[in-house]
């Protein structure tokens, strides 16, 4: 797989950098409330480290550590509310919560009687709180417009995680063209929405709204998320959801056979977004060839985090 998988190199490997970011990164989690007790392993899994590689734009810890709130938190939706990791996983409250986690990223504005109640709610769950508090800390480097691209991106991820959800509660494995879909909808995009908002510029919405350029954009995200489907394979239950998975029970092949297809899969993908974006970069604006090249860096900076995270190779790190 090492040498199969189309990706490029991190374009920047700091690791004094990292480590800045990754130490800011586990005392907020601490303050929020969103691992407790498990501090340790989110230093090991080197959070940071994965913000230093994915956006080689910047230098600026705080700006890092704006994008490493926002990732965390995002993660803790998916640790807390669907995989088990914190907390034990309800599905059929799964949309409830969602719901009520939604409001604290695009605030619900109740009618004075009920919005304490809404308030008291959100302030309970960490989740939540860590949500609120990572757009917080993000509006002081992103525009109005990166922070409803955020918010949309994480809107989408919501809608799957409640498909993720039926599977679950009917013990009823998807097809892969369906888990592909979902694939398409649960990625890295709302951490890669962020790479123009941490780098320090803006894509014009004129662009990022383009259906080619939201094409490309979104085949790097799912290729993102397959290359957390190859690492993750060693450290999952048998019974999750993975693609190497599915495709070894709907094609009756080998997991060896079944992780060799993904790994073509994730390179189609990959040499698809190479091509689209290059023309995309031939006509596009500064910007918009900016953000393509920033997008193909954070891919590179992702599998090398995924390449030796502790959260993936540690035998003692939950997934």
């Amino acid at each position: 797989m090492r040498c199969r998988l189309h990706c490029p190199p991190p374009v920047r490997d700091d690791a004094v950098l990292g480590e800045i970011v990754n130490e800011g990164l586990v005392a907020w989690a601490e303050e929020t409330g969103i691992y407790p007790g498990r501090l340790d392993m989110i230093r090991k899994a080197g959070f940071g480290r994965l913000i230093m590689l994915a956006h080689p734009e910047t230098d600026d810890p705080d700006r890092l550590l704006a994008a490493a709130r926002c990732a965390l938190a995002e993660w803790a939706v998916d640790d807390h509310y669907m995989d088990g990791e914190v907390e034990p996983a309800r599905p059929e409250l799964l949309g409830r919560r969602l719901a009520i986690a939604h409001a604290a990223i695009d605030q619900a504005h109740l009618p004075r009687a009920y919005a304490p109640r809404l308030e008291q709610a959100l302030r309970a769950d960490p989740v939540a709180r860590a949500l609120r508090s990572g757009l917080g800390h993000l509006t002081r480097y992103a525009t109005s417009t990166q922070i409803r691209r955020l918010r949309h991106e994480l809107a989408v991820m919501f809608v799957a995680y409640n498909q993720e959800a039926v599977w679950q509660a009917t013990g009823k494995a998807p097809p892969v063209w369906e888990f592909l879909t979902h694939r398409h909808q649960n990625s890295f995009l709302p951490c890669m929405v962020l790479i123009d908002a941490i780098a320090g510029y803006e894509l014009p919405q004129a662009e990022f709204a383009d259906l080619r350029v939201r094409r490309a954009f979104t085949l790097a995200g799912s290729a993102s998320v397959i290359v957390n489907d190859l690492y993750s394979m060693a450290k999952e239950n048998p019974t999750d959801f993975s693609l190497p998975r599915l495709i070894a029970d709907e094609d009756d092949c080998t997991l060896k056979e079944a992780v060799d297809r993904t790994v073509d899969i994730h390179n189609e993908l990959m040499h698809t977004f190479e091509t689209e974006a290059a023309t995309l970069a031939l006509t596009g604006s500064p910007q918009l060839r900016r953000f393509l090249a920033g997008t193909w860096a954070w891919l590179g900076g992702s599998r090398a985090w995924h390449a030796g995270s502790a959260r993936y190779h540690d035998p003692g790190h939950p997934a």
